[in-house]
């Protein structure tokens, strides 16, 4: 089992998030892992993509290749982004000589959660979060990465924290992307539901492992005066006893 890892940051945490990047290198570290940060690095082109411009998607993706090429294995705090790469770089490149080169990189690419259960087989991170959480599951992460129970594995073993079941907890939050700016007004319907099944829960924090989710929730929350602070799981895993 290789003990460096190379880390693949998404826009959205570049950008808004990166205390997300930090406390997902905190978490590989702890647990005896060498963290390569690629600095070229730039958006893996799923914007594009799901928006139908698999034009200008392709040079993102042909970038990604050459960036991280060299990597034996790829850790990313996003089901969405990890998704992208995994099973959807070979559908954008299949006609191109980097069709190979993409079915094989989406082989070694992981999402965090992913990877501390199936390659590193840790479930314990040593990490303590005294507060009530409950669990988003996001769309790309369950539907196109088939994560369902490695989140939920890592919160269980996390001291101090008292995990509580969310009504409907796969249900899409409303961000969906592009989604969310071409029908604002169905995304807002669909996060008010969420924010609410949340809500229910009276749980102090909401997570999730796409922080696209979370940064969509929170505005709900947020505009809506509800009480849960969404986190992520990175975040939370971080965390260690004073």
């Amino acid at each position: 089992m290789p003990k460096t890892v190379s880390l693949f940051v998404p826009c959205f945490v570049d950008q808004l998030q990166p205390q997300v990047a930090i406390d997902t290198v905190k978490v590989l570290r702890r647990i005896g892992y060498t963290v390569h940060f690629p600095e070229d690095q730039t958006c893996c082109g799923q914007p594009a993509f799901n928006s139908g411009f698999w034009d200008e998607a392709r040079p993102c993706a042909e970038r990604f290749l050459k960036i991280f090429g060299a990597s034996d294995v790829i850790v990313c705090p996003s089901g969405s982004c990890t998704s992208m790469v995994k099973s959807h770089y070979p559908e954008l490149l299949k006609d191109t000589p980097s069709y190979n080169d993409a079915v094989t990189l989406g082989q070694r690419v992981y999402e965090l959660s992913q990877f501390l259960i199936r390659v590193a087989q840790i479930s314990d991170v040593g990490s303590w979060f005294p507060h009530s959480v409950t669990y988003h599951a996001s769309c790309h992460a369950t539907r196109e990465l088939g994560i369902h129970d490695e989140p939920l594995t890592l919160l269980k073993n996390v001291r101090g924290l008292e995990l509580r079941s969310l009504p409907h907890e796969e249900d899409c939050c409303g961000f969906g992307g592009t989604f969310s700016t071409k029908f604002g007004m169905i995304s807002a319907a669909m996060g008010d539901t969420k924010a609410g099944n949340i809500e229910a829960t009276k749980a102090e924090y909401v997570t999730s492992i796409d922080p696209s989710c979370l940064i969509h929730l929170a505005g709900i929350i947020g505009h809506t005066r509800r009480s849960s602070k969404p986190i992520h799981l990175a975040s939370i895993l971080a965390q260690e006893a004073q």
